[in-house]
Formats: C-alpha cells, sequence, structure tokens
C-alpha cells in the first residue's frame, strides 16, 4: 500500500457525479449527512478573501479538513481525516481524535481518579488504566449543535449530562471556529456547569504541512516557547515534576527539525512514546495571566514553506507526533498515515491537573465560565 504514497498529494480530482457540488478539500457535504443517537451530522464550510477553506462536521466538532496555500500559492490540506462521516462515527474500528474538540477533560487523570469536595470519583479507565480525553466516549464522539453564523464562522454547543462517563454537573459547552481574513482559525470554547466539576478542553487536529500525508513528515520545524516540560512515565502520566528542557531532546526554544531527536532511543521521553507527546509549560503563561500576543509554538515545512503559529491562553501545549499512527486504514482519499506522518499541537491546562492542586486549576465552579483561545495562524515563508 506505500506505493500510494509516491502519487501527487495536492488535492486528487474527484468527480462529483450525483454526490452534490465538492468542497476545495474534495469533500462531499452529502457524505457527512447521517442521524447518530437521534441527531443529525453535517458538513460546515468556512472561506475567506484570500482563498483559504476550513471544513467541518459537527460530529466532535471537528476540523476535518483546512486548504491553505503554499509558497507557490498552491493550496494544500494540511491536516489528516476522514471524507466520510461514517469512518468518524465507527469508533470500533476507525476510532480517532483527528481534529476533534476534546471534552470533557483533554489528556489524562491518573487511574481515572478525581476528588470532588472529598469525595472520590471514578472515571472510566480507557487508556493504560488512566482517563483520556474524557473516556470512552468523549465528546469526540458527540453530535454537537452546529450553527453557521455567517462564512467565516460556526458554532457548536452541547449539553453534557450529569455523570457522563462519571464527570460530575451538567455541563453545557460551546466552540466557535472562526477563519479570520489573515489565515487565522480562531477557536473559543466555553462552558458553565450545576456542579463542581473539572474541563479541559483543546483541539486535536494532525497538521502535516507538507501536505504529503501518506509520508512521515519529520522533517517539520517545532518551536515551542518553553522552559520547561512535565516528564511523564511509561504510562504517559505526568510524574508531578516540572524539568528544565536545557540540554535535552525537549528543547525547541529553536525552531528545530522534529528528525533531531524523534526517534531519540537513548533519552526516556522519546523512547517510552515512540516520539514525542508530552506537555510543555509555556513561557506565555506567567503567575496566571496569559500572553496571548506572542506565539506559543510554531510548526514550519521547508518543503513547502507553510507557516503555523499557535497563540494561546493556556498554560501548556501537549505535542504528539503520531506515534501511533501505523498506515493501518485508510484516510481522506484513499490516503494511509505512517507513524509520524503529523503533528498535534494541543493547548490546554496540564495532564492530570485535578490531582496537582499546586498547577494551574481545571476546576469549575457553579456561578464561574470557563474560557479557552486557541489561535491556528497559518503563513508562508
Amino acid at each position: 500500500m506505500e506505493k500510494d504514497s509516491q502519487k501527487n498529494e495536492t488535492v486528487p480530482v474527484i468527480k462529483s457525479d450525483n454526490r452534490g457540488v465538492a468542497t476545495r478539500s474534495g469533500l462531499y457535504p452529502n457524505d457527512f449527512e447521517a442521524n447518530i443517537n437521534g441527531k443529525r451530522t453535517h458538513l460546515y464550510t468556512l472561506s475567506n478573501s484570500k482563498g483559504m477553506e476550513v471544513c467541518l462536521t459537527n460530529f466532535g466538532a471537528r476540523i476535518v479538513s483546512i486548504m491553505v496555500p503554499d509558497r507557490r500559492g498552491t493550496l494544500r490540506d494540511v491536516v489528516l481525516g476522514y471524507d466520510n462521516i461514517a469512518q468518524y462515527a465507527d469508533y470500533q474500528h476507525f476510532g480517532s481524535d483527528f481534529g476533534a474538540a476534546i471534552g470533557r477533560y483533554a489528556n489524562r487523570i491518573n487511574q481515572g481518579r478525581i476528588v470532588v469536595d472529598g469525595k472520590t470519583v471514578q472515571l472510566p479507565r480507557n487508556n493504560y488504566g488512566h482517563c483520556l480525553h474524557g473516556g470512552f466516549t468523549g465528546w469526540q464522539y458527540q453530535v454537537y449543535d452546529g450553527k453557521q453564523l455567517n462564512d467565516s464562522t460556526v458554532e457548536m454547543s452541547l449539553v453534557s449530562p450529569d455523570g457522563d462517563n462519571g464527570f460530575p454537573g451538567t455541563v453545557r459547552a460551546t466552540v466557535r471556529y472562526t477563519l479570520t481574513a489573515d489565515n487565522a482559525i480562531d477557536i473559543r470554547y466555553e462552558a458553565t456547569t450545576d456542579k463542581k466539576t473539572v474541563i479541559n478542553m483543546t483541539n486535536h487536529s494532525y497538521f502535516n504541512l507538507n501536505g504529503t500525508p501518506s509520508q512521515h513528515c519529520e522533517n517539520q520545524l517545532l518551536y515551542i516557547n518553553a522552559d520547561r516540560y512535565t516528564p511523564a512515565d511509561t504510562t504517559y502520566m505526568p510524574t508531578g515534576q516540572m524539568l528544565k528542557v536545557a540540554g535535552t531532546p525537549m528543547d525547541f526554544r529553536k525552531p528545530t527539525p522534529l528528525s533531531k531527536d524523534i526517534n531519540n532511543q537513548h533519552f526516556a521521553m522519546t523512547r517510552n512514546a515512540h516520539g514525542f507527546d508530552h506537555n510543555w509549560c509555556l513561557n506565555t503563561w506567567h503567575n496566571g495571566q496569559p500572553d496571548e500576543s506572542t506565539v506559543a509554538a510554531s510548526l514550519y515545512s521547508p518543503k513547502t514553506g507553510i507557516m503555523l503559529q499557535v497563540f494561546t491562553n493556556e498554560p501548556g501545549i501537549q505535542v504528539y507526533t503520531g506515534n501511533f499512527l501505523d498506515a493501518s486504514f485508510a484516510g481522506k482519499h484513499g490516503y494511509r498515515y505512517p507513524k509520524h506522518s503529523a503533528v498535534c499541537m494541543e493547548t490546554q491546562h496540564y495532564p492530570d491537573s485535578p490531582n496537582h492542586p499546586e498547577w494551574p486549576s481545571t476546576w469549575l465552579e457553579t456561578g464561574k465560565k470557563y474560557s479557552s483561545h486557541c489561535i491556528y495562524k497559518f503563513s508562508v515563508q
């Protein structure tokens, strides 16, 4: 199957037949129409005057495709995903977090346990004995209520009932995606609860800025504005430490090719994770105050010239380099995604924060509003 990786990977030409008009990324809205658990799913398309296009579905409030111009002006789809709702919904066989708005709690909670006002609450243990991304049926597998506000904005909303995957409190959450005139995707998350709970949302897009999804992208240059990171054990759970990146493969304070250390077998973090799958403590967070005007992280493809800059009000970013991708299934347009074929840039609070009171808090009280902000800004160099 790997021979397919040698074909032209701009965007395959697909005839519309009777499936309606295709998007610039070659998606057909009819392929995203379904009834899942009594709710309808759809494909939404955002566009701007620069020719950029973002397609989303309300199943998991997911980004499905992002078409951005490379240095030659050719539009390239720079995220992994599926080209139909059936694969997204069949999480028994095609389970993925491609492009999803993760909730109720992104990343991991140790042994799936939190203590709420002295009472231990047991959550699902769906990953190495821990709770990952909100449990077996986290929000990435729920149908949001979608509303397209205009050509450049779509809002997704969800009501998560008390006890959803064990989490306390009825939570009302919204995710608003806006495609700006300067080729940025502005993502705003908000939530309220009627009982004390934890919440930590993020976007889980898999970026391949080379535009060649069936090949690894270890040539991409990663920058992370962070002096420290939270090391993890062999089950990907933070140890509770915050270590300096200086002098280690975790130091991305200057743009560095992923290939330099992504396969490093001598460093415990990359050896255990088969690449990078760690949280960095962003320098853009100072004493509880975010600096959203400063770049928190960036990814650059020397092949296409496409640059992705990340801005956020979150204290951390989890960078995951597609270590578990293995080309075992077909994604969009039949492409298979091998190991290290994408990079996730997940702005969020630190993993297992509910069990580390010394870290920025993920607790949400009644009468308070959770708010998180992430900007993915694209340009060329």
